[in-house]
């Protein structure tokens, strides 16, 4: 499987490049735009369905390899950026609020219950040329993740849910991404992750966190156990991130993430001045959810007697 992992990986990195024409690659050749995007929407629908349910691994990476060069086609036709691919359930398809960009992001679940994700990044783009900064999923790789700042091709991978533009007092415009990482059968994480550009590439972490434990952290990463879910998400009016505090069912595991879960109380980072600042015990009378991002958590579906 690992084997296959990285021949997978490997392809999405040689058929993807940074700047595509868009004529290189044939597409439906209808008059319509529209109408020849509604085309690749149901072939795009068809493999994700795949992907997320085949039975067995390799199905479901061979359909994912698929995928990839399909949606690459798809992403080449004209007017692309402005279609919504709504019907694509499994992909997380999110844009920033400033039309600058959107992420497309998946996963793969493996037959022992780990994942593998997915992804790249279109650029919004004037002329006839796709842009997109393809995304290799680094994790295993990535020993202190929360200490590291990577690249799209050394990516910490996730599907993310929310994109939060932070594009003043900073002297680099950044976007804040809250994202999901389904882990193992016994843990999930939640991730706060930050995406900026330079040099031609897609730069991910910065320390723009500070306060608790967090201080000058690159990211921030939350594991609890598979069993339950995490409120993460961001009130605008108040420019406020905010989640579940997470503790162990008893203090003797304390060093077992698979034990951890919300206690009904909330944290927060404060934006403010191009940093996040940490607030312990916020009270929330009506806490938001993932779910009012249209976003709902996958659920781990492994057949053939695995779990």
């Amino acid at each position: 499987m690992n084997r296959l992992i990285i021949i997978l990986s490997l392809g999405l990195i040689s058929y993807i490049t940074v700047f595509t024409p868009a004529s290189a690659q044939p597409h439906p050749t209808l008059k319509d735009g529209t109408q020849s995007l509604k085309i690749w929407q149901d072939s795009l629908k068809k493999l994700s369905e795949r992907v997320a349910h085949g039975e067995i691994g390799p199905e479901r990476y061979n359909a994912n390899y698929t995928l990839i060069k399909t949606l690459v086609s798809a992403l080449k036709s004209p007017h692309s950026f402005q279609y919504g691919f709504d019907s694509l359930k499994s992909i997380s398809i999110t844009q920033s609020a400033d039309g600058r960009f959107r992420l497309f992001t998946w996963h793969v679940l493996n037959d022992d219950g780990s994942y593998r994700y997915y992804g790249t990044i279109q650029m919004n783009s004037t002329d006839d040329k796709l842009k997109l900064y393809p995304l290799i999923d680094y994790t295993p790789n990535l020993k202190h993740p929360t200490d590291t700042i990577t690249t799209n091709d050394q990516w910490y991978g996730a599907q993310y849910y929310k994109i939060i533009p932070v594009t003043t007092d900073t002297s680099t415009p950044y976007y804040i991404l809250l994202g999901w990482k389904g882990n193992t059968i016994k843990t999930t994480k939640k991730i706060i992750d930050i995406l900026y550009f330079k040099d031609n590439k897609a730069y991910f972490g910065m320390p723009i966190f500070s306060g608790g434990n967090y201080a000058n952290k690159k990211r921030i990463i939350f594991e609890y156990t598979s069993s339950s879910t995490m409120m993460l998400n961001y009130l605008p009016e108040q420019e406020l991130i905010v989640f579940d505090h997470l503790a162990p069912k008893d203090e003797k595991l304390v060093e077992k993430p698979e034990f951890y879960g919300p206690d009904m109380s909330y944290d927060g980072f404060k934006l403010a001045h191009g940093q996040c600042k940490f607030i312990q015990d916020i009270p929330l009378k009506n806490p938001p959810s993932d779910q009012d991002d249209q976003f709902i958590a996958p659920k781990k579906v492994i057949k053939n007697n695995r779990r």
